[in-house]
C-alpha cells in the first residue's frame, strides 16, 4: 500500500513560469533554432521536460503542463496586470507552480527597487494561486544575484512557497552551455547547457513535496 502514500504528492496541473531558460522560440539572429529552454541541446533535456518526466514517474501518469515565458513581467514588473496578461495561467488552476525568473530584471540598486520587485512577485504568485491549495516553488537566479534572490525568497515566503536556492550552479563552468558545444552568440552560450538544466531540474524535483 506504499503507493497510496504518494498519491497526495501527484500533481495534475503544473505551471512553469520563466524566461528564456524555461522556453525560447527560434531566433535566427542569435543562432538559436530551438523552441524550448535555452540552451539545452534538445527539448527533452531542458529543465521543464526533466521535471515533468520526474513528476510523471513519481505519479505514474503525465501531469498537464503549461509553460510560459514571462520575460515581459521581468522587464516591466511594476504595475504588471497579472489577471489580464496571464489570464490563461490564472484560469489553468495549477496545483503546482514553478517560478524561474529574475535573470532579465534590471539590477536592484536600491532598497526601494528590491521592495518593488518583491511586491510584484508576491502579487504575481498570489493572483496565480487564488483560493486554491497550490504548491509553489520559487527558484533563485541561475546567475546568482544577492538582491534579486533575497526579493524572490521574501515573495516566496509571503505566499507560503518553497524556495529553491540554485545559486551555486553558476559558479561551475561545466553548467554553462558554452562548455558543452560552441555557440555563435555569447548570450546563448551563457545559458545552462544539458548539465546545468539537469542540475536545475534535480534541485526542483528534490524540493517538490
Amino acid at each position: 500500500m506504499s503507493m497510496q502514500a504518494s498519491a497526495q504528492t501527484s500533481y495534475r496541473k503544473v505551471l512553469f513560469l520563466g524566461n528564456s531558460i524555461t522556453k525560447h522560440g527560434p531566433k535566427a539572429d542569435i543562432d538559436w533554432s530551438g523552441n524550448w529552454g535555452m540552451a539545452a541541446s534538445t527539448e527533452a533535456n531542458d529543465y521543464v521536460h526533466l521535471v515533468t518526466k520526474a513528476l510523471t514517474e513519481k505519479a505514474g501518469k503525465d501531469p498537464e503542463a503549461m509553460v510560459k515565458n514571462i520575460a515581459d513581467f521581468e522587464r516591466a514588473y511594476a504595475g504588471y496586470d497579472v489577471a489580464a496578461k496571464l489570464k490563461d495561467a490564472v484560469d489553468f488552476h495549477a496545483d503546482l507552480i514553478i517560478l524561474a525568473i529574475s535573470e532579465n530584471v534590471r539590477e536592484l540598486k536600491t532598497a526601494e527597487d528590491k521592495t518593488k520587485f518583491q511586491a510584484s512577485v508576491t502579487t504575481l504568485l498570489q493572483t496565480l494561486k487564488g483560493e486554491h491549495k497550490t504548491t509553489i516553488l520559487v527558484r533563485s537566479c541561475f546567475w546568482a544575484n544577492a538582491a534579486k534572490d533575497e526579493a524572490l525568497q521574501q515573495a516566496c515566503a509571503a505566499v507560503g512557497g518553497i524556495y529553491v536556492n540554485i545559486g551555486s550552479l553558476s559558479k561551475d563552468e561545466a553548467n554553462y552551455a558554452r562548455s558543452e558545444r560552441p555557440f555563435k552568440h555569447a548570450g546563448v552560450a551563457n545559458h545552462p547547457g544539458d548539465k546545468g538544466m539537469a542540475a536545475i531540474a534535480a534541485a526542483l524535483v528534490k524540493a517538490v513535496p
